[in-house]
């Protein structure tokens, strides 16, 4: 089993070869197996190229926000999102992100069935808050055969404005846990004055993004629980 180190390095160095079109989703997103000598892992690659312009996100930079999405978990300390680049690939810029070994049958309605796995949902239910993740579906939360309940799909984030959409309110009305609020007012304070990984998500959005994270982060440190759906279920 490669390293941390040593799968970072193949991500970024490998050849992307024996690309397969997934139908699932509605921008071109490929399952590839990236080589470098012995070394090998499999991957998911979404080249900017193959996104489907949207009304309420600029045009080629979901690419970007997967990135940002991954840089933003690992500021937070929340490791639930495979690693994630972005690089050069057969079809031009995008992301590549490492494929997570899973039983595609298993998503969040089953994860939730676990009480000793609820935590980790509550971690992806914050993220999502404080991410502003517009597209959070059931099956973007998969267990993967290490055990390990993972995140994935995070193209849709860190809009300007407010607008939430997921399945998880499961949590709703319950106090956000403290060690997750404490890792929220770091990364808050990081935003004062951005270097190293806070630099770069930084410079992946737009100047009004960045302002709507931190007021988002300031409202989770306010409200101090997970919201519920209020009167308008859209």
């Amino acid at each position: 089993m490669l390293s941390q180190e040593e799968t970072l390095k193949l991500l970024r160095h490998g050849q992307i070869t024996d690309l397969q079109l997934s139908r699932l989703g509605s921008n071109y997103t490929f399952l590839v197996k990236v080589c470098d000598g012995s070394r090998q892992c499999r991957a998911v690659y979404k080249p900017k190229e193959g996104e489907i312009p949207l009304w309420d996100f600029p045009s080629g930079t979901l690419y970007k926000r997967e990135y940002a999405a991954y840089l933003f978990s690992q500021i937070l300390g929340w490791d639930f999102i495979p690693l994630t680049i972005i690089r050069d690939g057969p079809y031009g810029i995008g992301s590549l992100q490492l494929f997570v070994e899973h039983d595609p049958r298993i998503n969040y309605f089953s994860i939730r069935e676990s009480d000793s796995e609820c935590d980790a949902l509550r971690v992806i239910a914050c993220f999502d808050l404080a991410a502003n993740n517009t597209d959070r579906k059931a099956s973007h939360c998969i267990r993967g055969d290490d055990g390990k309940v993972w995140g994935i799909d995070h193209g849709l984030t860190f809009h300007s404005v407010v607008k939430v959409r997921t399945t998880i309110w499961d949590f709703a009305g319950e106090p956000i846990p403290d060690t997750l609020l404490n890792d929220l007012s770091a990364c808050q304070e990081k935003l004062k004055n951005p270097t190293g990984r806070i630099r770069e998500l930084v410079r992946l959005l737009y100047e009004e993004e960045v302002a709507s994270l931190d007021q988002r982060i300031g409202w989770l440190l306010d409200i101090r629980e997970y919201p519920g759906l209020g009167r308008r279920r859209r």
